[in-house]
């Protein structure tokens, strides 16, 4: 009897012809609803049903129509994760930075469902992000790096919720942010070259940023604290190599430089390294340098970089629940993560 009613079964699913969500439902003795939590990893459906329900349209080559879901549910199935360039208009995506959390922001957002539509943008007007955020092609938006658009990103996030930033958290701000804290990080980088003996010690990177800003505020607590001049100097060079090199070139041709380098970023670090060596200049005999990132050739320059880790798998997770949080209608606070410092051969022990 029961293998007659097996073999009914199978005939039925041979006859009939999958083509819509309801035949497969039908098939599967569930709801249409069931199987579309199933078919999209949604809601909560036990383990055994949802893999029955996949099977079997597996079986049947049923494929669920992505636009007319879409088009019901008001979804496109995409995050925008925007790049904007306002003070660094010759940064590309290639940047080591950028891939390093990019990659970890696609591991996270494939993982719940959505795709990465990725724009570098350089910014010509006040509306460039306006203009993104309307388009109608994404869900939500994740923007890497605040440059010189704060009052871009506060003014969108009057009146669009679904979008987190990367940077700093800033005192005011009506965007949520996920970031590191700058000021412990820059203050971590500066106490340790003044365990190692420098006394003199300056920063390489824009302050017109406000994460290089706040690493500057904390390298300037650090010296303060234990009695030493202002960090001077504060060298504003940009974040590609090439440009940075060049600048701190022209620094170390006019004189003597510090005995300690703080470097708003890993980039900016290596092209010190690269341009002590050039002027004749031990690291870390006569200069010590630092980092701030840890971006993964960071343990492999010569000398391996003292650096400045930020956690980037982390912060992209972070980004990930924040705004899938802020997509269903949450609030959500900005979040600071703890950066670790990562003691090498750039600078002194």
């Amino acid at each position: 009897m029961v293998a007659d009613e097996r073999a009914s079964s199978v005939a039925m699913s041979e006859k009939l012809q999958v083509r819509s969500l309801a035949d497969l439902a039908k098939l599967a003795g569930v709801t249409p609803g069931t199987v579309s939590r199933a078919l999209s990893g949604t809601g909560l459906i036990g383990a055994a049903t949802r893999e029955r329900i996949r099977k079997l349209a597996e079986e049947h080559d049923y494929r669920p129509n992505i636009l007319a879901r879409n088009l019901r549910t008001r979804r496109t199935g995409a995050i925008g994760v925007i790049l904007p360039l306002g003070h660094e208009t010759g940064q590309h995506i290639s940047d080591p930075f950028f891939m390093t959390l990019l990659g970890h922001l696609a591991d996270a957002l494939t993982e719940r469902g959505h795709d990465l539509l990725l724009s570098r943008v350089i910014p010509a007007d006040d509306q460039w992000l306006d203009r993104l955020v309307r388009s109608g092609r994404v869900d939500g938006v994740i923007v890497i790096g605040q440059s010189d658009q704060t009052h871009v990103l506060d003014k969108v996030a009057e009146t669009y919720r679904p979008m987190v930033v990367w940077g700093a958290r800033i005192d005011g701000a009506k965007h949520c942010s996920v970031g590191s804290d700058n000021r412990a990080g820059g203050s971590m980088a500066a106490q340790h070259l003044i365990r190692s003996g420098c006394t003199r010690i300056a920063f390489f990177g824009d302050p017109g940023v406000p994460e290089f800003a706040q690493r500057l505020e904390g390298v300037e607590w650090a010296v303060k604290a234990a009695g030493l001049s202002p960090a001077e100097p504060v060298l504003p060079v940009h974040l590609t190599p090439e440009t940075a090199y060049e600048a701190i070139s022209d620094y170390l041709a006019k004189g003597h430089p510090a005995q300690g380098i703080v470097a708003a970023s890993d980039i900016i670090a290596m092209s010190a390294t690269r341009a002590l060596h050039a002027h004749g200049f031990d690291v870390p005999g006569q200069v010590s340098v630092t980092g701030f990132d840890d971006i993964s050739i960071a343990a492999h320059t010569n000398p391996p970089l003292t650096t400045v880790r930020q956690d980037f798998e982390r912060g992209a997770m972070l980004l990930a629940d924040l705004l899938f949080k802020r997509i269903a209608g949450e609030d959500t606070a900005s979040v600071e993560l703890t950066p670790e410092l990562i003691v090498r051969e750039s600078t002194r022990r």
